[in-house]
Order: C-alpha cells, then structure tokens, then sequence
C-alpha cells in the first residue's frame, strides 16, 4: 500500500505510526480481550486511556491545575454555542473578532443567545489581513472577547495573543492548536476540534481556566453546562471513545517527536517553502494574504490561470498528492500542512509546483 500526501484541511492526515498502532490494537487492546471502540467508557481499562490523554496534553501544552480539560463530542461548532450558554448572562454583550468565514460562523451561533459586539472585522478586505488591535472596539462590560486563532480557509492566523485586560479571551484554536508553544495562561477559554492537529474527527478539547465555571450562565440542560462534565470528568454521557483513544495516540506521538517546540520549527519550513516558492512564481502562483498575517497550518494560493485549476488538481493526484482544492467559499487551492504532514510531503508539493508551472507557465 502506497499513502499519499493528504493536505486535506481536516479531517485531516495523521500519523502513520499512529494508524498502525491503532490498526494493531484494533482487535485486543493490550492483552484484554476486547477492541478499546468496545470497552465501557466507565471500565478500568478505558479510564487509564483517558487519564493519560489529559496528562500527555497537559504536558504538552503546559496546561496549569487551575485549567479544567475537557473531551467533548461533536466539533468547534458545538463550543461555540455552548460558550455564551455558560459564560454569559441573559443578553449579556460579548465582543467578536471576525478574520475569516469561522469567525463568522461563531458569531452566528453565539447572536442566539448573546448581544454579540464585532469589535473588529477584516471581511472589507476579503479576510486578507487581522484586524489591528488598536482599531477594536471593545466593550467594557463585555462577558467575553472572541477571537480564531487560525483561519482555515483563508489562511490568516493571530501570532501574538491580543491584550483584552480583565475581560476573558475566548479563541477557537481548532486548526492550529498544538503548531508552536501556547501561553494557556493568557486566556479564559481555549477550544478545539481534533480533526486537524490533535486526532480525529468527532472529539473537541476544551480548555476552561476554573474560576470562569463559577458564572451562573443562562439556563440551560445539565448536557450543555461545562460544570457539569468538568465534574463528570468528560463523561456525563458516553463519550466518542475510540476518537478519544486515538487523540491520545497523537498526543504521545507529538511529545516523543520532541513537543511543541520541535513542531514550531517544522511547521516554519514547511510553510516557508511554500511561501517562497509562490512569491517567486512570477505570478504563476498567487497568496492573498498580507504577509504579516500568513497561516502557517493552511496556505491557500491561486494559479494565474483559473482553467488550469482542474488539470492542476488531477496532476496532482497522479504524483501522490491529493485534497489540495479549496474551500468552496474562496476557491482556488489550498494546501493545509499540520503536524502530521511530513516535510517530504511539503517538499514533494513543492517540486510538482516547479514542475507544473515549467510545463504550463
């Protein structure tokens, strides 16, 4: 079996050794008797996978005691609702960030529940660059303040933490949680779903500075309060157990790979590479994105030609790289290069790219 280089923006590639470990444990984990995907979520055998999870991201993100970590069912999508749920009361104001299509998104599911503030908003410019932080408007009564750490689909990413004061900061790190080291310390609420840099998809992280679980919230059902799983220790119903099992996998992965650290230098190569190699195309290949607000996890980039799309992507295929189309919303292509993908595989999109714009530049 030959794997191809997947830059699929999620779910997205794992490792492979992780994969094997999963496929070889698949059938009799550790000598029990039973796949982990069967075992009682309640049972010994479970409860250790899921203590060790917790401590490996603790670890590796240096997560402080008075963090509460959750494993939560469903994606991103799911917190964001859930945050003003239990973060803000009735009608309470809560100031939004808005740099991309996800920051949006969680405006829209959090305009149910709250008097939601757009502080600051680069949609004018097509989500090209941040909204520099000396033009938010922000609001001093605000429950909380809103930001996407990284943009998915149009590649733009916050690299310094934003100074909010007293107000607690709330950022969707879905897509880049993990990439380089990460001061927990500076936020209130740190979300994630997994199917990008920490595992598959079906599992979210959810990272809650403790004294922040004392606001009373809106009503709401015992299933959606965050004291309420904290204290059932992410099991106040069954959780996606074998997502979880194998976020863990991952986890031991990241740390033996050398941690956080190891991955921010990575990540800078692969990324770099394919910067320079688009800012030096011609004009054969294009980037967008003010340079200072560059993704490194999702870098999505135009041909100059638009009929080369569909020949771009099928070449691409043939050479063993797949999942670079992007996102309907923004077109084009995109190439999402978490910590899973292997700088080969950079390497290997970069040298086609060459190729390519040799044969039809």
């Amino acid at each position: 079996m030959t794997r191809a280089f997947n830059f699929s923006a999620g779910p997205a590639t794992l490792p492979e050794s992780v994969l094997r470990q999963a496929q070889a444990e698949m059938l009799d984990w550790h000598g029990s008797g039973a796949s982990i995907v069967e075992m009682s979520h309640r049972g010994a055998e479970f409860m250790s996978v899921a203590a060790e999870a917790e401590a490996d991201l603790r670890r590796l993100l240096d997560i402080p005691d008075d963090y509460a970590v959750l494993f939560l069912s469903g994606g991103a999508t799911t917190q964001q609702a859930l945050i003003p749920l239990n973060f803000a009361s009735p009608g309470q104001r809560a100031d939004y960030v808005v740099s991309g299509h996800w920051g949006k998104t969680a405006v829209k599911q959090a305009g149910v529940y709250v008097d939601v503030n757009i502080a600051a908003s680069s949609e004018p410019d097509g989500y090209r660059t941040l909204p520099p932080r000396a033009d938010w408007q922000l609001s001093p009564d605000a429950a909380y303040v809103h930001i996407t750490a990284n943009e998915t689909i149009h590649g733009v990413e916050f690299r310094d933490v934003p100074d909010t004061g007293d107000v607690p900061l709330v950022a969707d790190f879905s897509s880049s949680i993990a990439s380089e080291p990460l001061d927990v310390r500076r936020y209130g609420v740190i979300y994630a779903g997994a199917q990008k840099n920490l595992g598959p998809v079906g599992v979210s992280v959810v990272i809650i500075r403790r004294d922040l679980l004392e606001r009373v919230g809106q009503p709401r059902a015992e299933i959606l309060d965050y004291r309420a799983h904290v204290k059932g220790e992410s099991m106040l119903n069954t959780p996606p157990t074998w997502n979880w099992y194998l976020a863990g996998l991952v986890f031991k992965w990241m740390l033996a790979e050398g941690g956080v650290s190891e991955f921010a230098r990575r990540n800078g190569r692969k990324s770099g590479l394919l910067y320079d190699l688009i800012d030096r195309s011609g004009g054969f290949y294009r980037n967008d994105v003010a340079v200072a607000a560059r993704s490194r996890m999702n870098v999505p980039f135009f041909l100059h030609d638009d009929a080369l799309d569909a020949l771009f992507l099928a070449q691409a295929r043939e050479a063993g790289l797949i999942s670079l189309k992007g996102h309907r919303v923004l077109g084009g292509m995109r190439a999402s290069i978490y910590n899973a993908m292997p700088e080969a595989g950079v390497q290997a999109l970069a040298a086609f790219m060459v190729d390519f714009q040799q044969r039809h530049g």
